[in-house]
C-alpha cells in the first residue's frame, strides 16, 4: 500500500532540506568567493571584482615576482611530504599493535594517539616551542616535521585502524596452516587489505600539514617559512591579490586530488567509518 504523506512529513523534509541547503551555502559560498576574487582584475582584494583577469595567477608563478612565495611552497611540501612519509611508518605500526589488543592499556594508548586531533593547535604549538626551547634547540626545519608529525599522525591510525577492523582474522590463521610465515602473511594478506586505508590517511595527513598554521606559526623561522606563514604576513601588511590566487590554486589541487583519492582507495566511504 503506497505511504500517503502528511503534512508533518512534509515540513519535516522542508526544514531538513532548508537547513542542508543553508549548510552547503556556507561551506561553499566562501570558495566560490575566494575562487572568483582570484581572477580579478583590480589591485587590491574586492568582491564582487570590477573585472576579470589573469593577471595575478601570472604574476603568483613569476619566478622573479614571488620567489618568496615558492620557497615558502617548496618548505611546506618538504615539511609535509617527509611528516607524512613518518606518520604513514609510525601511525600503522601502532596500528597494527593496536588492533591486536583489547586491553585497557591499549585503548589508553589508542586515545592518547588521537588526543592532538582534539587539543587546541596554538596550544599545542605553544607548548611545541617550549619544549624545544627548554632543550635549548632554535626552531629548524627539524623541529616543524617532529610538531607536524604529532598533528598529522592521528590521521593515518584512524583510517588504518578503521580497515583493520574490518580485517578478518580466519585469513592469517589459514595461511599460517598453510605454511606461510608471519612477514609473508604481513607482506600478500594484511598489507594489501590495509592499503586502502593508509593511503587515506595519509593524503589527509599530507592536507593537514599542508594547511597547518598553530605548528608552523610557533616553529619557523625567516629561513623555514612556511606557505600559510607567508599568506597570512601578505594579508595583514598589504592585502595582496595573489593570495587570493594562491587559494585558488589549492582549492583547486586539493579538489583533483580528493576525487582521484576517492576513486582509488574509497575516501569518503573510510572517512564515515
Amino acid at each position: 500500500m503506497a505511504h500517503r504523506s502528511t503534512v508533518s512529513d512534509r515540513s519535516y523534509s522542508i526544514v531538513m532540506g532548508g537547513l542542508a541547503a543553508l549548510g552547503i551555502l556556507i561551506l561553499v559560498g566562501p570558495v566560490i568567493i575566494v575562487l572568483l576574487t582570484s581572477f580579478t582584475s583590480s589591485r587590491v582584494l574586492t568582491f564582487p571584482p570590477p573585472g576579470f583577469s589573469l593577471e595575478w595567477y601570472v604574476a603568483l608563478f613569476d619566478p622573479v615576482k614571488s620567489g618568496h612565495i615558492h620557497s615558502a611552497l617548496a618548505n611546506s611540501l618538504y615539511v609535509a611530504a617527509i611528516a607524512t612519509a613518518l606518520a604513514v611508518l609510525l601511525a600503522t605500526a601502532a596500528a597494527l599493535a593496536m588492533a591486536r589488543s583489547r586491553g585497557t592499556s591499549a585503548r589508553a594508548l589508542e586515545a592518547s594517539f588521537m588526543s592532538p586531533l582534539i587539543l587546541p593547535g596554538l596550544s599545542f604549538g605553544l607548548a611545541a616551542l617550549m619544549f624545544f626551547s627548554i632543550l635549548g634547540f632554535r626552531p629548524s626545519i627539524n623541529h616543524l616535521i617532529a610538531g607536524h608529525l604529532v598533528v598529522i599522525a592521528p590521521f593515518v591510525f584512524r583510517t588504518t585502524l578503521a580497515s583493520l577492523s574490518q580485517f578478518n582474522p580466519a585469513l592469517l590463521e589459514s595461511s599460517a596452516s598453510l605454511g606461510a610465515g608471519r612477514l609473508y602473511a604481513f607482506r600478500r594478506i594484511t598489507l594489501p587489505i590495509i592499503t586502502p586505508g593508509i593511503v587515506a590517511g595519509g593524503f589527509l595527513a599530507f592536507v593537514a600539514s599542508m594547511d597547518n598554521v598553530p605548528v608552523s606559526l610557533f616553529l619557523s623561522n625567516a629561513r623555514t617559512n612556511m606557505l600559510p606563514i607567508r599568506m597570512w604576513g601578505m594579508m595583514e601588511t598589504t592585502l595582496d591579490v595573489r593570495v587570493a590566487a594562491i587559494s585558488g590554486v589549492i582549492i583547486v589541487a586539493v579538489l583533483v586530488l580528493m576525487i582521484v583519492m576517492d576513486r582509488l582507495t574509497g575516501l569518503t566511504r573510510r572517512m564515515s567509518m
